[in-house]
């Protein structure tokens, strides 16, 4: 049986997703354009559910007040904060990873890189935006040197956001407690073109999979 909430982070929403045999919880921050509802957060949500995850996904005020503009970086990582904190309040019982979809997961871990974040094992990026499209740089990781807990990087080798002639060697850089996972043809949003045979869900279940797997492995 799978409970489900809904509940305020602070001053925003979040919705709690938890399994009856929930061995983890993963504090799973919204991208940049969606808000937590979003069709791609709800099938990570249920399908990580599936295999024992529980996932405490939220709302950055901005989105919650339906506006356009992301939070400054100070505001969003506060309520990284307020939303791991939420997180060990309600689920006591369960070992903590954070992260999110791109703006989400950038957040989450400039948040790590100031203060580390209690109770949090680990970081898992869907997508992390290294950089704007057409613009290839890397200055937008450079707090991750700052990070001392282990590192999921989920990326789709035709991801615009992240050229990977630098995400490469970036995530090399950062040593042992940084793992990158290459979803092969996915854009983004783990989207692949038709022509390579593969549907969404055989792409989401890579994805879960390999989330899983990882996050098993933390000691």
């Amino acid at each position: 049986m799978i409970a489900s909430a809904e509940l305020r982070v602070g001053e925003v929403s979040g919705l709690l997703l938890r399994p009856k045999d929930a061995r983890l919880l993963y504090v799973l921050a919204h991208g940049a354009g969606a808000g937590m509802r979003h069709p791609f957060l709800e099938s990570i949500s249920q399908r990580l559910a599936e295999q024992g995850i529980a996932t405490l996904r939220y709302q950055f005020p901005y989105m919650e007040r339906r506006s356009r503009r992301p939070d400054p970086p100070a505001v969003a990582a506060a309520t990284v904060r307020a939303a791991v904190a939420e997180a060990a309040r309600i689920a006591p019982d369960l070992p903590l990873v954070a992260g999110g979809k791109s703006f989400g997961g950038r957040m989450t871990s400039t948040a790590q890189a100031e203060e580390p974040l209690p109770g949090v094992r680990g970081l898992v990026f869907l997508g992390f935006p290294l950089h704007p499209p057409g613009r290839p740089d890397d200055k937008r990781a450079e707090h991750l040197a700052h990070v001392q807990v282990p590192m999921l990087f989920l990326q789709g080798t035709r991801d615009d956001f992240a050229a990977l002639k630098l995400l490469q060697p970036l995530v090399k850089g950062l040593g042992e407690r940084a793992t990158l996972h290459l979803v092969e043809g996915g854009d983004h949003s783990f989207r692949v073109l038709t022509k390579s045979g593969r549907s969404e869900g055989e792409v989401m279940g890579e994805v879960v999979s390999t989330i899983v797997e990882w996050a098993d492995g933390l000691s």
